[in-house]
Formats: structure tokens, sequence, C-alpha cells
């Protein structure tokens, strides 16, 4: 018997409403937040179950979270997408200066510069990211993130600058 039709991928996640976590905006740290995040206490973002991110780390200016790249990751050139390499790293430097952040402080990404150092393939292994505050100040913030495969080899770095702003809770 042969096969007349071609293998079909398909893939399937869920995620929580985000809406829980925006309901927490402004009332606990940075720190907190994603301390409870890790323990369950509050969904993590969708887009780390849309792009199977897992095995994060907290401390106060410090983040890492691993990536085993998959096939639904690659672009049309059969390596992972830049644009996934890319959120890895933003969520790596946004979540460094996130957890430096006290209760009522929010941030945003002002830029994000890449640089893609060597190709990212399934064969790459686990990815881990670490992404690390540079320097915070009243308005600004600039955090680096670095992203390594499985034999420890560089495969991109980025910096971001974050904007800082007040935040209100909501009631």
């Amino acid at each position: 018997m042969t096969q007349t039709q071609d293998q079909v991928r398909t893939r399937t996640f869920s995620w929580s409403d985000p809406a829980e976590n925006a309901a927490q905006l402004g009332r606990r740290s940075g720190l907190e937040t994603l301390r409870s995040m890790l323990a369950g206490e509050l969904p993590a973002p969708p887009v780390t179950h849309l792009l199977g991110m897992s095995r994060m780390t907290v401390d106060e200016g410090r983040v890492t979270v691993e990536l085993v790249p998959q096939e639904f990751h690659y672009n049309p050139l059969g390596s992972v997408h830049g644009g996934v390499i890319s959120t890895l790293l933003d969520t790596a430097a946004g979540c460094a200066v996130h957890s430096t952040l006290p209760a009522g402080v929010g941030y945003t990404s002002l830029d994000l510069n890449v640089k893609f150092l060597r190709p990212v393939t399934v064969d790459s292994g686990t990815l881990r990211c670490e992404g690390a505050v540079l320097q915070s100040g009243r308005r600004t913030a600039l955090a680096e993130a670095r992203l390594l495969d499985a034999r420890d080899r560089l495969v991109a770095h980025a910096t971001s600058s974050c904007l800082l702003f007040p935040l209100t809770p909501t009631p």
C-alpha cells in the first residue's frame, strides 16, 4: 500500500485569558509578578505557549528562559525564523527590566537591536536566553539578551531600550 497524501503536521495549545494578568498591573512589583507567574499563581502570557518557551528563572535584573527549536518555528530557508529569535531575546531583556520595577511602574520596549550570529535549527538543541539590565534610570532602562545553543555557542545578541512609566491600577 502506498501513501498518496503528504503527512500533515499539526499543533494545538491553550492559554489563559490575558485580562487576568492585565488586572494585576501596578499592584505588585515586577519581580513579584514574574515570580507569581512561575509559581502558577498568575497565568503565563499567551506568547509563551504559542512559541513553547519554558524553564524561566527570575532574579532582580536577570532572567533566563529556554526554548526547544521546533519545525513550526522555521522560515522558508529551513531554520528558525528571526522573528521567533527576536521574540525570545525581547522577552528576556524586557522581563529583566520588569524584574527591577516597583509596584506602580510599567515599561514598554522602545527598540530592540538584534544581531543574528549563526543559524538555529532543531539540531541546535535547547536554546537558553539570558537577559540582564545594564542600566536603569527614572525614565528608561537598557538591557541586553544573549541567546546560546545547547553547546553554549552565542547564536544571537540583542540590546533593548525600555520606557518606564507610572501605572494606575484598575479598580
